[in-house]
């Protein structure tokens, strides 16, 4: 887990670097947006990591993963006086936090004392991963992984908004990527919604002691978008991101530049993320092998 977690914040910290030497340099307004940014990052990781350490729930940054992003963009289209491509992607990153916030506390992520909620289950499973029993290296681990990295990918997630500042007017691409997204997110939607639909009954079935049949016995969400792809929701997610990096592609007429960073760790992530649920999932219930064989992982029909 350390050479997992070491790997991609030595990506976080150089491939950025690297990739905004080979690109054009920013404008001034555009370093001027940024550096606000990176403060709104410093507090908020700042933040995670002092809350995290005093009340050991260390599912502080899932608290923000939704909510900051919005911020960030309106920060962007606000200093780039609300161009209408900037206005656009602000307005669509709303909509996904939006929906993504609702679903997190659904699941009692949130609470009126806000350093409470329920931290992610897989937090307690990590602490007793090799390397990170010792609670300095827990500490370390939650101060540049947990904390740094994971708030410094969602603002990279973010950034195609600076380097669409200044971009080329608003037109059918931004469109087709508008589509897109919210195309993505009511995916994302959907496969929330069953996935809470089949846990909701399996624990009502369970904890009322009725019998739980074939469908619920097997544990784990397996039908609807989750009989065509293991992680629909991390699928949608991935998704949204890859296309919000096309609107910068909108603005400058390049296929690649910087802003993509984003997006690719954000992949990154979510294969090491899967890899680790998968994990869990395949120890807690005997069917989850065969899932996996049958199933694929992110993309639909390709087995």
């Amino acid at each position: 887990m350390w050479k997992t977690a070491l790997l991609l914040i030595f990506t976080l910290i150089v491939v950025p670097v690297v990739a905004f030497n080979f690109d054009e340099p920013l404008t001034n307004l555009q370093q001027t947006t940024l550096n606000k940014l990176l403060i709104v990052y410093g507090i908020a990781a700042a933040a995670c990591f002092v809350i995290s350490t005093i009340t050991n729930n260390y599912s502080q940054v899932d608290k923000l993963w939704s909510i900051i992003p919005v911020p960030y963009a309106w920060i962007v289209a606000v200093d780039a006086d609300y161009e209408p491509r900037l206005l656009l992607m602000a307005i669509l990153v709303t909509i996904w936090a939006a929906r993504l916030t609702y679903n997190f506390n659904r699941r009692g992520g949130y609470s009126w004392k806000f350093w409470e909620g329920d931290e992610d289950y897989r937090w307690a499973i990590l602490r007793q991963k090799p390397g990170l029993t010792s609670p300095f290296l827990w500490m370390l681990f939650n101060l540049f992984f947990i904390s740094a990295y994971q708030m410094g990918l969602i603002l990279l997630m973010t950034l195609p908004t600076v380097k669409s500042m200044n971009g080329g007017a608003l037109g059918i691409f931004d469109w087709v990527l508008a589509i897109l997204f919210i195309g993505f997110v009511v995916m994302e939607y959907v496969a929330d919604q069953q996935q809470w639909d089949y846990q909701t009954e399996k624990h009502r079935r369970r904890n009322a002691g009725e019998e739980l049949g074939d469908y619920y016995k097997k544990g784990f969400t397996h039908t609807g978008l989750w009989g065509k792809m293991r992680h629909p929701n991390y699928t949608a997610e991935q998704s949204i991101w890859i296309v919000f990096y096309f609107f910068s592609v909108a603005a400058t007429g390049n296929w690649l530049n910087w802003s993509i960073i984003g997006s690719l760790l954000l992949v990154l992530l979510f294969k090491g993320s899967s890899d680790f649920s998968e994990e869990i999932s395949a120890k807690k219930y005997p069917e989850y092998a065969k899932y996996q064989k049958e199933v694929p992982r992110f993309i639909p029909f390709t087995k």
